[in-house]
């Protein structure tokens, strides 16, 4: 789905969200996003090594 959006659909995207919540709203969404990102990642790979370590016990 998100390989089809190309430039100007970014573009697009990036316009109607300055406009929905304007300039000021804008940095602390992306922050909020970012922390979100971080935070996922991370359990993730914590996760996946947790995992590993089960599996490296059974055998």
């Amino acid at each position: 789905m998100l390989q089809n959006i190309g430039i100007p659909g970014l573009i697009l995207v990036l316009v109607i969200a300055l406009i929905i919540f304007g300039p000021s709203k804008l940095p602390e969404i992306g922050r909020a996003f970012g922390s979100t990102l971080r935070e996922f990642k991370s359990s993730t790979k914590e996760l996946l090594s947790e995992n590993q370590e089960d599996s490296s016990k059974t055998k």
